[in-house]
């Protein structure tokens, strides 16, 4: 298969931020009267738009968040970004090898695009991106596991779903992109190959990316 554009998750897959972020948010639930462990964290809500933290919250717990709890919580991941947050080893190499042989990229993250911009700034990767190849779950109504983000991503880049290949590292992310019609490559650097059910194919480290998007072939 021959693609004619590549769309990248964000968090675990461009940047290395999930476990800043999963350490940070199952903190801040349990300290909320929520007893997270980095694990459920990781369980629940990697891959997933903050929504999702509130309507399982509420649905298992009768509760509802604070009101500035998104407030909160994105100053500590923020301040917790600019000490800590690196890209993924490989991800510039990769980058750099579609820019030259000019295959269209782009990112489709359920992370807003404050949180996208902050961690590309912070990890060098804002060179990489133009301003509209970056698309949040913001510009749609439903984030991911509903395809409405990459189909979103694609229609924005002026490609067909059938001709795009996502790469995503969440159980919710590959259910996306195979909603939307769309090959996706499985990272398996934060879970297991078993728990990315549906992907055309998994990979445990970013050089081995290239060769599964056929890069120098």
């Amino acid at each position: 298969m021959v693609y004619q554009l590549v769309i990248f998750d964000n968090d675990g897959v461009l940047v290395d931020s999930e476990p800043i972020s999963n350490t940070i948010l199952s903190a801040y639930l349990t300290e909320l009267g929520h007893p997270t462990t980095y694990e459920d964290s990781l369980r629940d809500y990697m891959g997933s738009a903050v929504h999702r933290v509130h309507d399982l919250v509420q649905e298992r717990t009768g509760q509802r968040l604070p009101e500035d709890f998104e407030r909160v919580l994105h100053e500590r991941v923020f301040a917790a970004f600019e000490q800590e947050l690196r890209p993924v080893p490989g991800v510039v190499e990769v980058l750099g090898e579609l820019s030259a042989v000019g295959m269209p990229y782009c990112v489709a993250s359920s992370s807003s695009h404050e949180r996208i911009r902050v961690g590309h700034r912070v990890s060098g990767l804002d060179e990489w991106f133009e301003e509209e190849w970056i698309f949040s779950a913001e510009d749609v109504g439903r984030g991911k596991p509903a395809p409405d983000l990459f189909l979103h991503a694609a229609d924005m880049m002026g490609v067909h779903p059938s001709q795009c290949v996502v790469i995503e590292d969440s159980p919710l992310g590959v259910e996306a992109a195979r909603a939307a019609g769309m090959d996706v490559l499985g990272f398996t650097s934060m879970v297991p190959a078993s728990k990315l059910t549906g992907a055309t194919a998994c990979f445990g480290e970013m050089k081995e990316l290239s060769a599964l998007l056929g890069l120098g072939a």
